[in-house]
């Protein structure tokens, strides 16, 4: 986010220091190579006019060598808010432009699948885009009113691009689309369409993931499952060393204070001794004094024209504006959690001032409309109406700007409703049959007129829509010079809190109306209200049908149980485990540029190491890390990770918890093994398991080896084990879970042909294919491990014929050979003896690689899953379709 430029400066340039607090990034003083004394480091602050709002950092670093002072000035241009500002206004206006599209384009049903492809490729292109640059915005902005605008938009860009991915695998019938060509055409890289991860999955939960893990720490700790760092014990010698090293240099410091003393005692003797004989010069008296007057003098004018030069480029407040505290001023690092607290404040006050400003005339106002409402109702119909039920809208059901003749009209019209019901059931049995013999043919022929791809309807475009619009009702066209600090705006809270204050004191209103109008029945009509005893005959009814639909893994088998008391056992017993620290972006790989071509030949590539990134941030991260996306995106249950040994698996299901902070529970068949047994103990985890996951969410339940839950027989050496334990009670699980629910069901296999392919692709429904890497991913993740573990590269280490030697090895064999070479005594020898290709071909030989028959294996198995049958279906009626139109060529050049 900062650019720098390194520039040298006149050694005696008068220079005005500003102390800034809140760029914690900015370097720190140095040493002096040469005198081992710190460098003296200034920094000022200013704004460059040709660079927006952006603020211009000026670090100055002194050192004196030889008796010459040398200035070396670094310059950081550091984006101010009304970039985030000008990078939110276009994504916005990216955003209509998309919206106007899709409602032109795809409400048009289209025959030709190429077309449709290119068409959802683009949108779900510029959706990335628009997604990248909220996400940065909602970041880096601290305008918490901003933030929540531009977090509804996002959510819902997140939830287009799910929906958008979902029909480029059904049209195209793979996990994986090539769209090189595509990007090619829009002028993108690569890099420019990678899902981002929104960094505040973490940051606003992050107090919440911080107390988890010291509770999690502290129960591995007593359950003797962790241990502690042993702290290194100083022995008796080392500490007598320490101690006379510190005594001697204190010695040293206070000597050399001293004798400074001296020096200048008998320096100044010296002088005052010449100046006696001399006598006093009046000339070096004057000067002395021109000086000190002309510095003060010019060092006011400078601080007046500084703080003039401040308020005029606006990063200062005028004097009569300065009503902020020096808490305030210091703005600090853009933070999204920075001013909750005083907004919090606000919100209170400005709560209880309407609260005590209004509330008296709306409560006043609500029960004079309700009480005329009833006296108009009598007046019509003849006597009072019956008070709307909470789920009917209460008082605002009376209140809803209808004359009393409708709301006459209404009531007969629900008396009329039971006659009708029972004249419509009779017509509907007699004439029943025959509208289902005559509607057969209607259908089939309505099917083949409309034949054609139409996009399906979409939960997001309303969320889009809604905050596009307040977007620009709100916040586009308006004026923020005034509002220096990003501060948030009392008037909007105001307009928020009054709805809130109204629907506080519409129940307190309800209550009353609703007392009276029994009053005025009882004392008018003389009728006696029997809302009490339906209400609690209902009530019965729904206790006793919600007991019959509660299903076996939804029941609660510990309702005397804390929460904390399950997580506790859990730990204990081995099934909820400590994520490691691992984000998505350390999965290094990269993008495959010829799939679109091998496609053209009829040639199906390998997946590339960046697409299975995309997918697990598609189908495991943006889904986990927002309860809006999770509820109204396409559904996923269930993600499998095949692949060989070694490809990352287990790192990327340590990825899905770190980037989303979620809870990780171990399901595989060897950690469960001799835990619970019998079918209620079985019972009984699951339960557990799923009870936690579902309170703590996000959670992620984890099986390794999956396989081995549906393998067709399984080996006498696993017969204890008893892997096959949830293979029937998997699929209740995964029913137990609803939309709401953010939890998902991750399996890791690297044999998944060992498995019966039917229940295994029934209980996942999403299969991501792992492959090893190709010779771009391995050229970089040589780089990056060599790097990683201190290693240095120069022209002794060829990168890339290790990334042609490695072909067939995967990312944990390379990790392996890279520990192996680089111990601590090889990277103690590492300045005079360079690293060479040859030490890690040595290494990497002793281990076996993934063999190309390992590989067709896997594409073999593949092709049987669901989503393989249907891809091959479509490629063989592609190419016969082909056939027919080439054969009609034929004919018809045949003919003339």
């Amino acid at each position: 986010m900062m650019s720098e430029q390194n520039t040298e400066t006149n050694p005696g340039a008068a220079e005005v220091t500003t102390s800034l607090t809140f760029f914690t990034h900015l370097p720190s003083p140095e040493l002096d190579p040469g005198t081992g004394t710190q460098l003296e480091m200034r920094v000022s602050c200013d704004r460059d006019p040709t660079l927006e709002d952006n603020t211009v950092l000026d670090v100055q670093r002194s050192t004196c060598r030889n008796k010459l002072v040398h200035n070396l000035s670094t310059r950081y241009i550091c984006p101010g808010p009304s970039t985030y500002n000008k990078m939110w206004t276009d994504a916005q206006k990216d955003l209509d432009i998309q919206l106007q599209r899709e409602r032109e384009e795809f409400l048009q049903p289209e025959k030709d699948h190429v077309k449709v492809f290119k068409m959802l490729a683009t949108s779900y292109i510029k959706y990335i885009q628009i997604f990248r640059n909220l996400e940065t915005a909602h970041d880096q902005l601290i305008h918490r009113q901003k933030r929540t605008v531009i977090r509804q938009v996002l959510d819902g860009v997140i939830g287009r691009i799910l929906e958008m991915k979902k029909e480029m695998v059904e049209l195209d019938n793979s996990e994986f689309h090539y769209i090189d060509n595509i990007l090619e055409d829009l002028k993108l890289l690569p890099e420019d369409i990678e899902v981002p991860i929104p960094r505040y999955f973490i940051k606003e939960k992050l107090q919440v993931l911080q107390q988890r893990e010291k509770i999690l720490d502290q129960i591995l700790l007593d359950a003797g499952l962790q241990t502690q760092k042993p702290v290194k014990a100083m022995t008796f010698e080392e500490a007598i060393k320490m101690i006379q090293v510190a005594e001697r240099a204190r010695q040293g410091r206070r000597r050399a204070a001293f004798m400074k003393q001296i020096y200048l005692e008998e320096k100044r003797e010296r002088q005052t001794k010449l100046q006696v004989q001399m006598g006093p010069n009046p000339d070096d008296a004057a000067t002395c004094i021109q000086k000190v007057w002309h510095g003060y003098i010019q060092r006011k004018k400078t601080e007046k024209m500084r703080k003039e030069e401040m308020i005029f480029l606006g990063m200062s407040l005028p004097p009569h504006l300065k009503a902020t505290s020096i808490a305030q001023t210091r703005s600090g690092q853009p933070n999204a959690l920075q001013g909750e607290v005083l907004e919090r404040q606000e919100e209170v006050f400005i709560k209880d001032k309407l609260r005590e400003t209004e509330g008296l005339d709306i409560k006043e106002t609500l029960q004079d409309q309700i009480s005329q409402c009833f006296i108009e109702c009598r007046h019509i119909i003849g006597k009072f109406p019956d008070y709307p039920t909470e789920e009917a809208g209460g008082s605002i059901a009376i209140l809803s700007q209808k004359t009393p003749e409708q709301v006459a009209a209404e009531l007969a019209a629900k008396k009329e409703m039971p006659l009708q019901k029972k004249a419509q059931k009779g017509k509907k049995e007699k004439g029943g049959k025959e509208k289902m013999k005559g509607k057969n043919p209607q259908k089939t022929g309505k099917k083949e007129e409309e034949e054609g791809w139409k996009m399906a309807p979409s939960n997001f475009l309303s969320i889009m829509e809604e905050g596009n619009s307040q977007y620009k009702a709100v916040w586009q066209n308006r004026d923020e010079g005034w509002d220096f600090l990003q501060d948030h705006d009392p008037e909007l809270i105001k307009e928020e809190k009054r709805e809130e204050v109204e629907e506080e004191i519409r129940v307190q209103v309800g209550e009353l109306m609703q007392q009276k109008l029994e009053n005025l029945k009882l004392a008018v009509d003389g009728e006696k209200s029997n809302k009490q005893e339906k209400g609690r005959k209902s009530k019965k009814k729904k206790k006793m049908t919600m007991r019959k639909k509660i299903s076996e893994m939804e029941e609660d088998l510990t309702p005397d149980r804390t929460i904390d008391s399950l997580y506790r056992e859990l730990v204990e017993e081995g099934l909820l485990i400590k994520a490691k620290t691992v984000n998505l972006s350390d999965y290094i790989g990269e993008y495959s540029y010829l799939g679109t071509t091998l496609r053209q030949v009829d040639i199906e590539p390998m997946p590339s190491l960046a697409d299975v990134r995309q997918l697990i941030a598609l189908y495991g991260i943006l889904p986990l890390g927002s309860q809006t996306v999770h509820e109204k995106a396409p559904l996923v249950k269930t993600l499998l990770l095949a692949g060989p040994t070694g490809v990352g698996k287990k790192m990327l299901v340590h990825a899905i918890c770190t980037e989303t902070g979620a809870n990780l529970f171990n399901l595989s068949a060897s950690n469960i093994a001799g835990k619970y047994p019998g079918k209620n103990g079985l019972q009984m985890m699951l339960h557990m398991v799923l009870k936690v996951a579902k309170q703590l969410q996000p959670s992620v339940v984890w099986i390794g080896d999956t396989e081995k839950i549906f393998s067709k027989a399984v080996p006498k050496a696993e017969e204890e084990m008893s892997p096959k334990r949830l293979e029937k009670m998997l699929p209740k699980f995964l029913k137990a879970l609803k939309a709401q629910d953010r939890v998902l069901l991750v399996g890791t296999t690297d044999r998944p042909f060992d498995a019966n392919l039917k229940p295994f692709c029934k209980v996942y429904q999403k299969i991501i294919l792992i492959p090893r890497p190709d010779y771009a991913s391995r050229f970089v993740l040589w780089k990056h491990i060599i790097l990683q573990n201190g290693g240095t590269i120069t022209n002794l280490l060829n990168i890339s014929c290790l990334a042609k030697v490695s072909d067939g090895f995967t990312q944990g064999h390379i990790v392996q050979a890279v520990q192996a070479v680089l111990s601590e005594l090889r990277l103690l020898q590492m300045t005079r003896k360079p690293l060479r290709t040859a030490e890690f071909m040595t290494s990497l030989a002793r281990q076996d690689p993934v063999y190309k028959e390992e590989e067709e294996t896997f594409k073999v198995w593949y092709a049987k899953t669901p989503l393989g049958k249907a891809r091959i279906r479509a490629l063989a009626d592609s190419e016969k379709a082909g056939k027919e139109k080439t054969t009609k060529e034929n004919k018809g050049k045949g003919k003339n």
